[in-house]
């Protein structure tokens, strides 16, 4: 069976698990309720799965879907700020075909890249616990095994950076002791930090376009060169 198709089933697992009652209860509660300015939207309101170029050699990770972001439109950093400002730098950077991602059948298409996420499901305040955080790991380890391994793994923020650390197909050996500390362009092994692109981040000049481009040129400077 190809691996396409495998990543198809592995969706239709993901999309269907309710494995953690506060998440579930809580991207339930935002789809019903909306925000006014998605009144009219029908929300996803499930767990999101990852997406992009199967034969990818770079990984984004993020931390989780947000509320009004991908829990509404079904596609990882879909339909929201933070989503804006990665998928214009995608762009620039050749690894999406257009500048924006509005919802899931927009015609956005990526190229060597593939991204995900540590947590699958809208946490409350941004938060996973780290039970649930534990729980949904297996997502990962089991999505990973599917795709080409990807040589370079951008980590967005340093919930995603602890959460690589811990997912032994990315660091080829146990979680170092003691742990690399996050930073912006930080490099260990595979691993590349970047800061978040969320609104704190980039509304306060703490992540500009120029350093996210930076970063993801890094990725594909190391690519070429192969690998970590």
């Amino acid at each position: 069976m190809s691996s396409e198709t495998e990543l198809d089933r592995l969706e239709a697992e993901v999309t269907a698990c309710r494995a953690c009652p506060r998440l579930v209860e809580w991207r339930e509660l935002v789809a019903r309720e909306k925000r006014a300015a998605f009144r009219d939207w029908d929300y996803w309101g499930r767990p999101i799965p990852g997406f992009g170029d199967p034969a990818a050699r770079v990984l984004i990770l993020g931390l989780a879907p947000a509320a009004h972001g991908a829990n509404r439109t079904g596609r990882m950093f879909t339909g929201d700020r933070s989503g804006d400002f990665l998928f214009a730098a995608l762009h620039r950077t050749g690894y999406a075909n257009q500048p924006t991602s509005e919802h899931r059948d927009d015609g956005l298409a990526l190229t060597d890249c593939w991204i995900t996420a540590a947590v699958r499901c809208a946490p409350p305040a941004n938060k996973p616990l780290p039970d649930e955080r534990e729980r949904c790991s297996h997502w990962l380890d089991r999505e990973l095994a599917l795709l080409a391994a990807p040589r370079v793994v951008v980590c967005l923020g340093a919930f995603a950076w602890e959460a690589a650390l811990r997912t032994p197909a990315l660091t080829d050996q146990p979680p170092p002791r003691p742990r690399p500390r996050f930073g912006h362009g930080t490099e260990h092994g595979r691993l590349l930090g970047c800061f978040h692109p969320s609104q704190q981040n980039t509304f306060t000049g703490k992540l500009t376009p120029a350093m996210l481009d930076a970063v993801l040129l890094r990725a594909r400077e190391r690519v070429a060169a192969g690998g970590p």
